[in-house]
């Protein structure tokens, strides 16, 4: 990936609106991992990435940025939530398992991008196991006792020869889809038990990947006899043989190497666990979570079932709105940790206006496509969409501010009709004009009761 950080900024407008401070940040921390690949090994081991830290309201696209800037790099990407993880001896996950799901996630992209690469061959090699099924081989010609050029043998070298006309034949069948009626009976390997489902209990991803090592064999799935179509049979047999054609070490090796060099991990909601110890209850764990946090985030070696990985160059990037505890808050090996902070603003009804019609996967497009599949043509004039935008605001102010969110909800009840009758009213079109947004919403967004349980 050679992008410049602006050519990284105008991507991410393709799906993010406005926000140009948080795209800025992470177009240049994208650069510089590029810039880091070019130096020499021992200055690139010495170049930490500078993690950051956003601060802003909730649906205002602190998530989506990081998520479309890992798309974007073909980087391994996991978001976790902060609040989800306790210092040991609490009842929580351990804040390793984050470096754990990346690996998972890693591990995931490689084997798609290996099976990919092999798909042609895989497809050549199961089309001939499929054509085995349809058409066993047949037995060997047996000597003539008359001798070779015997008008016997040579008639039994006819009859040998008609198998491979008639597989010609299946072939073409296949080719055409008119096989697709037949059923087969192919070996399947059903998957294999899980060590989640035989113990429980504070850190299970190490009881797992130790129960794995010590009984191989019960995590292995076994072979199943089953009759499918032979569509079916052959999507089975191309996953199998592109199976076999994958070298799952390299795959694993490669899979490390790419979360230790370009690994993302996003910690939402941090703000939660912002704050010193010495308060009551659950309050207490904070400062032992953020301590927790700490290592992995400065830099350390994660034992995983995959292997060991080191943290020194993921890239970590934590949010929060900050409402009540302040980036001051949390404890100051942290705070250094973070040394890039962005401020992301609230969004308004401008905003709103072009995140429903600007994006790529704008809401609207959204749902024109969705209505379209039901043969209904739906439309939305230039008012209609302001008015949207304007009730968003208004709830947004007036009841708890979830930023753009709040358009998903405003829109599901707006088409709530339209989706419920689409089935029936293919063929038609339906325009949402201002008023029809009025006739839908204005009721629920006078009331504050209303809109505060519906909207």
């Amino acid at each position: 990936m050679n992008l410049t950080p602006r050519e990284i900024v105008a991507e991410l407008d393709k799906y993010v609106v406005g926000q140009a401070k948080a795209k800025r940040a992470m177009a240049i921390a994208l650069r510089n991992r590029f810039r880091r690949q070019q130096l020499t090994p021992d200055m690139a081991e010495d170049v930490a990435p500078k993690n950051i830290l956003m601060i802003g309201p909730t649906g205002v696209g602190k998530t989506e940025i990081a998520r479309r800037l890992a798309k974007l790099a073909q980087s391994p990407f996991v978001k976790v939530e902060a609040s989800k993880f306790t210092e040991v001896g609490y009842v929580g996950r351990d804040v390793e398992s984050m470096v754990r799901d990346l690996v998972d996630i890693s591990v995931k992209m490689l084997k798609e991008e290996r099976e990919a690469e092999v798909r042609e061959h895989a497809r050549g090699a199961a089309e001939e196991r499929l054509l085995d099924l349809l058409l066993p081989p047949s037995p060997p010609v047996p000597a003539s006792p008359l001798g070779e050029q015997s008008t016997e043998a040579q008639m039994a070298r006819d009859h040998a020869l008609s198998p491979t006309s008639t597989r010609d034949k299946l072939r073409e069948q296949l080719h055409a889809g008119k096989l697709d009626q037949r059923t087969v009976e192919i070996d399947v390997r059903e998957r294999g038990m899980s060590s989640m489902e035989l113990v429980s209990g504070s850190n299970i991803e190490e009881i797992g990947i130790n129960l794995r090592d010590m009984l191989p064999g019960m995590f292995q799935g076994k072979n199943k006899r089953r009759k499918v179509t032979v569509p079916e049979a052959f999507d089975l047999l191309i996953d199998e043989e592109a199976q076999k054609l994958i070298d799952m070490d390299s795959v694993l090796k490669s899979a490390i190497t790419r979360v230790e060099q370009t690994g993302i991990i996003f910690i939402d909601e941090i703000d939660k666990i912002a704050g010193r110890d010495g308060g009551q209850g659950p309050d207490v764990s904070r400062g032992g979570v953020q301590r927790d946090l700490l290592p992995i985030v400065e830099g350390t070696t994660v034992n995983t079932k995959h292997g060991m990985v080191k943290t020194d160059h993921i890239l970590f990037v934590a949010a929060g709105a900050f409402h009540v505890a302040k980036p001051s808050d949390l404890i100051p090996e942290l705070q250094g940790r973070f040394p890039i902070r962005v401020e992301l603003e609230a969004l308004g009804k401008d905003d709103f206006v072009r995140i429903l019609t600007e994006p790529r996967n704008a809401l609207i497009k959204q749902y024109v496509a969705l209505m379209a599949t039901e043969g209904l043509t739906l439309t939305f004039t230039d008012d209609a969409v302001a008015r949207i935008a304007e009730f968003s605001t208004t709830v947004n102010e007036r009841t708890e501010n979830i930023g753009a969110r709040r358009l998903h909800t405003v829109l599901e009840r707006l088409l709530d009709e339209v989706s419920f009758h689409a089935s029936e009213l293919g063929g038609q079109s339906v325009t949402v004009d201002a008023a029809y947004v009025d006739r839908m919403l204005a009721d629920i967004v006078k009331s504050d009761d209303l809109s505060r349980y519906i909207l």
